[in-house]
């Protein structure tokens, strides 16, 4: 009698939809290397993650409901953020072929080709969902024009600019790295945890689109941190310069008009709670609180919040715990 065998490969915790922590959990406690990211486990455990699970109905969610799908401010606010986001993964997709370009070794040329990946699949992702509210195709390229191009231009520009300069014009793949790791896995993750939670009574497949970004940017951060903490272990002489680097990165952020963009998007958001309070009931944003009952300023700086944390507590794994802000 022929013996059959379980060959199944277990899905790790951070790609399991079920299981995967939170951005700020994943932030604190993960821990991967490039050589366990590589291509075999992109692949197996995250290849068809996002798009395909949710196209073909394995992780499943309730339609848009009409308070997002008709005028009005909460309509308004999801296409301003979907649209933002769209464009910003699609930069990132861009800026990571110059770190796969300087890779030092097949580990990391793996890893972030797949980083390059996942980041062009967040980008249809949004860009898919924002069809899914009722944009039509042939208006889609100008929808996410006035609703974000603005934006675009004062926060994301003047990032890539700074990001292109140590990547391309430097060729410097651990600032790269540190960069990426930091100002923009580390700044807009945290954001992206606080709209999964904020969508989710009003818009089931925006918050699980927000979800399985956030499940890659987990691993993102994660390996990016060990990249970095690896060649200061063995570099410990570069740390001056990838501080300097950090530093200028921050002051570069410090004077972006993020908070004005988020304020106009969480103002929208307000005014239709107000509209739309059925929908959303005794929902929780985090335990204790309904979202009913928060306002724009204390989710605001619940973001500012996880998104100091999340920089701080990679920073100091990655043995640049002198950038941290003390305040």
């Amino acid at each position: 009698m022929t013996q059959s065998t379980d060959t199944t490969v277990p899905v790790p915790v951070e790609a399991d939809w079920d299981r995967a922590p939170s951005v700020l959990e994943g932030a604190k406690t993960l821990e991967l290397t490039p050589e366990r990211c590589g291509l075999p486990y992109w692949f197996e455990h995250v290849a068809s993650g996002m798009l395909g699970r949710l196209a073909d109905g394995t992780v499943t969610s309730e339609p848009p409901t009409a308070a997002v799908t008709e005028p009005g401010p909460l309509r308004d606010a999801l296409l301003a953020e979907f649209s933002f986001r769209h464009l910003a993964e699609e930069k990132a997709a861009r800026a990571l072929s110059f770190l796969v370009f300087h890779a030092p070794d097949t580990a990391c040329l793996e890893f972030f080709s797949t980083q390059l990946v996942d980041e062009a699949r967040h980008a249809r992702a949004f860009r898919d969902h924002l069809l899914r509210l009722g944009v039509p195709a042939a208006e889609l390229a100008a929808t996410v024009e006035k609703a974000a191009g603005a934006a675009s231009a004062a926060v994301l520009d003047p990032l890539e600019e700074f990001g292109l300069r140590v990547l391309r014009d430097n060729g410097d793949f651990y600032g790269g790295v540190l960069v990426l790791t930091v100002l923009v896995e580390g700044v807009l993750a945290p954001a992206a945890e606080l709209s999964e939670r904020k969508w989710r009574p009003l818009d089931p497949a925006a918050a699980l689109v927000e979800r399985g970004a956030n499940m890659d940017e987990i691993r993102h951060l994660a390996v990016g941190s060990a990249v970095v903490r690896r060649h200061l272990t063995e570099r410990p002489e570069e740390n001056a310069r990838l501080l300097e680097i950090i530093q200028e990165g921050r002051r570069l952020w410090a004077g972006l008009p993020m908070v004005d963009l988020l304020f106009t998007r969480e103002s929208l958001f307000q005014q239709g709670l107000a509209e739309h309070a059925e929908l959303i009931g005794d929902y929780e944003i985090w335990p204790g609180r309904r979202l009913v009952d928060t306002g724009v300023q204390e989710r605001m700086e619940a973001a500012d919040r996880w998104s100091r944390e999340t920089q701080d507590q990679r920073l100091e794994y990655m043995l640049l715990g002198e950038a941290v802000d003390p305040t």
